[in-house]
């Protein structure tokens, strides 16, 4: 008797074979943007990491979409396609388990700024992925190959299949991301998503043989006890003399704050090769970081400026609000609006940097991604400081003419942009586009290195001015000025630097930020750049 498709597409067991795809999809996303969180927390979330990740994972299936079906036709089991499920599952499940000795001598090679360790340790837990997303390839040709009862309707099964197995991929992509991995961390979004998969499995092969099915119990009790054994410790460490005050992973970074034993507070993103934000108790000076620099942005304008000119702020990249702290320090209660993507570190900074109403209620702060808001934005500013932005994670959107030109119109008559550039000792090229795409907006734009590291800050004027108008509004500032300020200014002055020619000018159709950034870190390590490397810290 020959069985009608719909009919056995009813049946419980086709039914169950569908939920198996879906599982499968979802669990091969998960697992790739899990595997990019859990590489992300060490070597950072560029593309160059992306691509690694998304390329290798691709290869991987690859192999197993090939794998699968010369598998399927040599034993077209229902036992053996459960199999490869529990198998993937308890694989996947293990990746953050066994990667995690790896992780931690990575950390301390990128601290140490030992590339070769640093790369060794990248590909070796890459290498960790290989098997498992290579059974979960397995699993959708293997399926095609129980679900099909001729060949007569072979392509609509290979489409439902297919069209299964992208839902499931689907809902893999968005879960992990939006809400499990905030709400749980990277281990157990692996464990929660390689335990439904084992699920799934184990149920199908209690169905075909109940007795044999229990053979597999030893995985998840494996699992638990190395989740038990695994240690519970900081997968990075803090530095020498330093204690950990907060760690977590939010939907975009995983997120670090440290104190020294002055006191001194320090928030460390991704991989902890930089410092993004630094709280001192009874002091607001920064050692002559990055942050007191946007200070003397305005003084470019031409003179007599004061203080007293600076009416409002507006930061792209608050952090954790240094900035904001040392102009509401400087200037008073003016109005600053900040704009931070991340919600992960605006509670940190609330909780640890005195970024919140009581400490600074001059300060409003926006979860939004920096171009959209800046331009929901209504305000007039004296500043708009862009901090959004250090090689290799360069948002190429905030890098185009027509940004700037949108940040132009939100700028008063004596209004400023200042922005921070990341560049090399020997590379300035970044540096020189940027420049050359403000100059496509601004009359006049300035450069400032920034002392002892690879940052330098630009600065574009609305009005025609001149780069002696720092050393002059230096002078004739106010008796009564605050001292960060003219510490700022008088470093500003000693710090001036050339701004080089470039034909290069980032558009909104075309902005090849990464192409040129991948090169500077590409010339940055052939060049030996890595001796003159140092992870910031306390």
């Amino acid at each position: 008797m020959v069985i009608n498709t719909a009919d056995q597409l009813l049946s419980p067991r086709s039914a169950y074979l569908y939920v198996c795809v879906f599982t499968g999809g979802m669990t091969t996303l998960a697992v790739e943007l899990s595997a990019s969180r859990l590489l992300g927390n060490i070597f950072g979330t560029s593309n160059i990491v992306w691509a690694n990740v998304i390329g290798l994972i691709l290869l991987y299936l690859t192999v197993g979409y090939f794998i699968g079906g010369r598998w399927a036709d040599r034993s077209p089991h229902y036992s053996t396609f459960y199999r490869i499920l529990v198998w993937s599952a308890f694989l996947s499940a293990l990746i953050p388990l066994v990667s995690r000795p790896i992780l931690t001598t990575a950390a301390a090679a990128f601290a140490g700024a030992q590339a070769a360790l640093t790369l060794g340790s990248f590909f070796s837990i890459l290498i960790l992925f290989s098997v498992p997303v290579t059974l979960l390839g397995c699993v959708s040709p293997f399926a095609i190959r129980l679900a099909l009862s001729g060949i007569a309707d072979s392509g609509r099964t290979a489409g439902r299949i297919y069209a299964v197995s992208t839902l499931g991929s689907l809902v893999g992509t968005f879960l992990p991301t939006l809400f499990i991995i905030p709400e749980l961390g990277t281990l157990r979004t692996f464990l929660l998503f390689g335990g439904i998969l084992y699920v799934v499995g184990f149920i199908g092969l209690w169905q075909q043989q109940r007795r044999a099915a229990l053979r597999w119990l030893w995985m998840p009790l494996l699992i638990g006890l190395l989740t038990i054994l695994a240690p519970d410790s900081p997968l990075r460490p803090p530095f020498p003399g330093a204690t950990l005050l907060y760690e977590d992973e939010s939907a975009y970074n995983f997120i670090q704050v440290q104190e020294d034993a002055a006191g001194n507070r320090y928030l460390y993103l991704n991989e902890g090769q930089g410092i993004h934000s630094q709280w001192s108790p009874d002091t607001y000076a920064d050692d002559h970081r990055t942050w007191s620099f946007f200070l003397t942005a305005p003084y470019f304008n031409n003179p007599p400026f004061a203080p007293a000119d600076v009416e409002a702020l507006c930061i792209v990249g608050l952090a954790a609000g240094t900035i904001a702290r040392q102009y509401t320090a400087v200037y008073g209660p003016i109005p600053i609006d900040g704009i931070e993507i991340d919600p992960g570190i605006i509670e940190a900074g609330a909780r640890y940097f005195d970024m919140n109403a009581e400490a600074m209620p001059n300060l409003t702060v926006y979860a939004q991604d920096g171009r959209y808001m800046l331009n929901q934005l209504d305000r007039s500013y004296t500043v708009i400081a862009i901090d959004a932005y250090r090689p290799p994670y360069i948002p190429w959107h905030l890098t185009t003419v027509e940004f700037f030109q949108e940040a132009r119109r939100r700028l008063a008559d004596n209004g400023v942009v200042a922005v921070n550039v990341g560049r090399t000792n020997t590379d300035r090229r970044l540096i020189d586009a940027l420049a050359a795409t403000l100059r496509a907006v601004f009359p006049n734009v300035y450069a400032m290195d920034v002392p002892n590291s690879f940052n330098t800050i630009l600065v574009a004027t609305s009005q025609p001015a001149s780069s002696e108008n720092l050393a002059h509004n230096l002078s004739i500032l106010p008796a009564d000025a605050h001292p960060l300020l003219r510490d700022a200014l008088t470093w500003g002055v000693m710090q001036l630097a050339p701004v080089g020619h470039s034909d290069l000018i980032f558009t909104d159709d075309r902005a090849p930020v990464e192409t040129l950034v991948d090169s500077l870190v590409l010339n940055f390590l052939i060049s030996g750049g890595t001796d003159q490397l140092a992870v910031q810290q306390p």
